[in-house]
């Protein structure tokens, strides 16, 4: 399975499991904040992979400019639109946070998995 299909299913697989709670115990407010965190963490971990199939064949000291460069490029982004979604259009912080938090981490955790993988088939 492709790495943007393992993350369309992890996006509907935690998408599944936090709804319910959201559902039972939320609001309209933090339904809408926590699909944002959703989006924001899925786009930042899409483009991630675009950066390493973009330098995976190149030199080692281009792949780690192009892809840890990109990550610190992504996460000052983020930063930027989660002060803005906060601070102006008033978002429920907990819901934001928390949704961006928890697929931040699977995601992150898949694309650690995803360049071990790449590794590994690139030395056999």
């Amino acid at each position: 399975m492709s790495f943007p299909k393992q993350v369309l299913f992890a996006l509907l697989c935690v998408s599944v499991f936090g709804s319910y709670p959201l559902y039972t115990y939320g609001d309209g407010e933090m339904m809408k904040a926590a699909v944002i965190g959703a989006v924001l963490a899925t786009v930042n971990v899409l483009l991630g992979y675009m950066a390493i199939e973009h330098s995976f064949n190149k030199s080692a000291t281009t792949f780690l400019k192009v892809v840890l460069g990109g990550m610190g490029i992504r996460m000052f982004g983020l930063a930027g639109i989660i002060v803005v979604l906060i601070k102006f259009l008033e978002m429920n912080v907990p819901a934001l946070v928390g949704s961006l938090g928890i697929f931040y981490f699977v995601y992150l955790t898949m694309e650690v998995l995803y360049i071990n993988k790449k590794v590994s088939l690139r030395q056999q």
